[in-house]
C-alpha cells in the first residue's frame, strides 16, 4: 500500500470550510481516484492551535502504481482546482512510510 497525507496548515488569516470539505471534496477525491486504486480517503480535524492543521486527509492507495495513476489521471486537475472552494490554504502533501 501507498499512503499520502494532505495537510492544511493552520493560518490565522485563512478559513477552512469543513462542511464543504467533507460533503463535496472528499467524495470528489473518491470518485476521481477510487477506480484507479484509492482504497480510502479519510479526513481528520486536529486542533489548529498552536501551529497545527485545520485538516489532514489520509489517502491510502493499493500500491505505488495506483498512486501514480491517480497523479496522472485527467480527473486530478479538477480535484486540485476544487481546493479553492473550501480554503485559500496551499495544501502540503506528505508521503507515508513503512514502519
Amino acid at each position: 500500500m501507498t499512503t499520502i497525507f494532505v495537510t492544511y496548515p493552520a493560518d490565522p488569516d485563512a478559513s477552512f470550510d469543513r462542511a464543504y470539505y467533507t460533503s463535496h471534496h472528499i467524495p470528489l477525491v473518491n470518485r476521481a481516484w477510487g477506480p484507479l486504486g484509492l482504497i480510502s480517503a479519510t479526513a481528520f480535524f486536529p486542533s489548529p492551535v498552536p501551529n497545527g492543521n485545520y485538516a489532514i486527509c489520509e489517502c491510502v492507495f493499493k500500491d505505488e502504481s495506483a498512486f501514480q495513476a491517480a497523479l496522472a489521471s485527467p480527473d486530478t486537475p479538477a480535484v486540485m482546482d476544487d481546493v479553492k472552494n473550501f480554503t485559500a490554504i496551499i495544501p502540503v502533501i506528505l508521503r507515508g512510510g513503512a514502519l
